[in-house]
């Protein structure tokens, strides 16, 4: 190449030409470090075009090659490691090395005129990217820096919470990027900052390489301290499986105590159970609970609200008893009494036959309702009374049957008064009576057999017609009641004939009446008359 040519065209790749469209691409242009890179033209040339390609650092130009008639000239430099593509300008880099990254610049002047400039970019391999914490654990609230540390050129940095990317927002979470690393600082720690292990990613144009994981605690607690269940019944059942749990969010894990009505309770852990408060003799009146958290890192401590119950042991062992003595209705008194063995009475309900018992004159119920008098008993109270005792976790009842002694009161027979010699006959007689009255049967003021309240004919007589005396007694009371009943016992008619037959048996009784007489009167007329004188 002649070399005042080649000083011409480097002439004006120094001045730059502003003639036509770039024949070079847009830029930048990255390549790794020790690899080759090829930079294209892209307007097509011919033999005839001279070409220039030079290199700046941005402090001074460097001739790299030139082309012309044919003949190419690289420069002492560059021999060795820079080739040009004659048939379309292309121009090769081989073994890049950093001081290679700069501005390249094309001159072409023949058929056409054109230049053009790009940059390149010599990318040194990302790499020993590292995760530097200033502390290993915090608390919420507080500042954590992290500088993410890498080898490479033109590092870009990115973070990410597990695979979510970190939102530097400028406010509580900023960020300072020098050359080789990034600073991210997290104002005002939140648990869910570091609820994943963070990763911090080095990249360039190239290449990218991710940090091992950062796995940084942050202690928080105790949030809202909760009591489980969060609204008991009022009364719990004595002996029964309940429990109190506590719970609260904390890192670590908080330690809790219990109180009673302010008092601290014997008791650690996040379980209350109901045999531990019976056993410390609580519960035996409502009162609070309450749960207390601490957590042993941030000391922090937080109570719950409070719960309020009491314990009642079941009901158990109910018993109604009555009078021992007899009753004689009218003239004795009788006390019920209603209790249970274990477990407080809250409540007594009494009933008769299922019917609650009501306050009278004669029933009078003690103040707590345990004891119910009755003066005079009546033959009424003859049923069945059941006490039913309840408290709010249990109920149960009992019965009594009573038997109050009384009458007989009046008697009574039913049965027919009349009865015909083939028809039968029962007679029974009646009278309320406790105990059962005993019968005694009379005829015509005759002892009969029988001794219960009927009397059976099966077949009657004559001779079983008359009064019949009930008489009654109870033996308790020594009463006697009577009750009379009179008896007929017809003799049968036999209606069978027709009425012709009655009729002309009739006609034959009137024509023999008739003859009787006018054989009466004819005698008497042939009899002579003596004359009394």
């Amino acid at each position: 190449m002649d070399l005042l040519l080649f000083n011409l065209l480097f002439l004006l790749s120094s001045v730059g030409i502003c003639l036509g469209q770039s024949p070079l691409p847009s830029g930048p242009v990255d390549a790794i470090l020790g690899k080759n890179i090829t930079l294209e033209v892209l307007i097509k040339l011919n033999g005839a075009d001279n070409i220039a390609w030079g290199f700046s650092d941005g402090s001074k130009l460097v001739p790299i090659l030139g082309y012309s008639a044919g003949s190419v000239r690289v420069m002492d430099s560059y021999k060795g490691r820079a080739f040009l593509d004659t048939t379309n300008g292309y121009l090769t880099l081989t073994g890049l090395t950093a001081k290679d990254s700069g501005d390249y610049s094309i001159n072409i002047i023949g058929t056409q005129i054109a230049s053009g400039e790009i940059k390149l970019r010599v990318l040194v391999p990302v790499s020993n990217v590292v995760i530097t914490p200033d502390v290993t654990e915090t608390m919420e609230g507080r500042t954590v820096s992290l500088n993410c540390s890498a080898k490479g050129s033109f590092l870009e940095f990115i973070w990410t919470n597990g695979s979510i990317p970190i939102t530097v927002d400028g406010n509580r979470i900023t960020q300072i990027t020098a050359e080789f690393s990034n600073k991210l600082i997290i104002r005002d720690v939140l648990r869910s900052d570091f609820s994943n292990p963070i990763f911090c990613t080095a990249k360039n144009g190239l290449q990218s390489e991710k940090s091992r994981p950062l796995t940084l605690t942050v202690f928080y607690g105790p949030d809202v301290v909760t009591i489980n269940p969060p609204n008991p019944p009022e009364f719990i059942k004595s002996k029964d499986d309940f429990n109190l749990s506590c719970s609260a969010a904390s890192k670590p894990d908080a330690t809790f105590s219990w109180f009673f009505n302010n008092q601290l309770i014997k008791n650690s852990g996040a379980v209350l159970t109901l045999k531990t408060i019976e056993e410390l003799g609580l519960g035996k009146t409502a009162g609070d609970y309450k749960c207390n958290a601490v957590n042993s890192k941030t000391t922090n401590t937080r109570n719950s609200s409070a719960v309020r119950f009491s314990v009642i042991e079941p009901l158990s062992g109910i018993k109604l008893s009555g009078p021992t003595h007899t009753l004689f209705a009218g003239n004795t008194t009788a006390n019920l009494s209603c209790q249970a063995s274990a477990g407080k009475v809250m409540k007594t309900v009494w009933m008769i036959n299922n019917v609650p018992l009501s306050p009278s004159p004669r029933v009078v119920f003690s103040a707590d309702n345990s004891l119910v008098t009755i003066n005079p008993v009546q033959k009424e109270d003859n049923v069945n009374f059941m006490c039913k005792l309840e408290n709010p976790v249990s109920q149960e009842q009992a019965e009594y049957k009573m038997e109050v002694i009384y009458g007989p009161e009046e008697a009574s027979i039913s049965g027919v008064k009349e009865v015909d010699l083939k028809s039968s006959v029962i007679l029974k007689c009646s009278a309320a009576s406790i105990p059962p009255s005993r019968f005694t049967w009379k005829l015509n003021g005759s002892e009969i057999s029988e001794k219960t309240n009927e009397v059976v004919i099966e077949k009657p007589k004559f001779e079983n017609s008359g009064t019949y005396t009930c008489e009654a007694r109870n033996p308790s009371t020594g009463k006697t009641v009577t009750f009379l009943h009179t008896l007929t016992v017809k003799e049968e008619i036999d209606d069978g004939l027709s009425d012709g037959a009655i009729a002309g048996i009739v006609i034959g009784c009137l024509l023999a009446l008739g003859l009787a007489l006018g054989l009466f009167f004819y005698c008497r007329a042939k009899v002579p008359i003596e004359s009394p004188y």
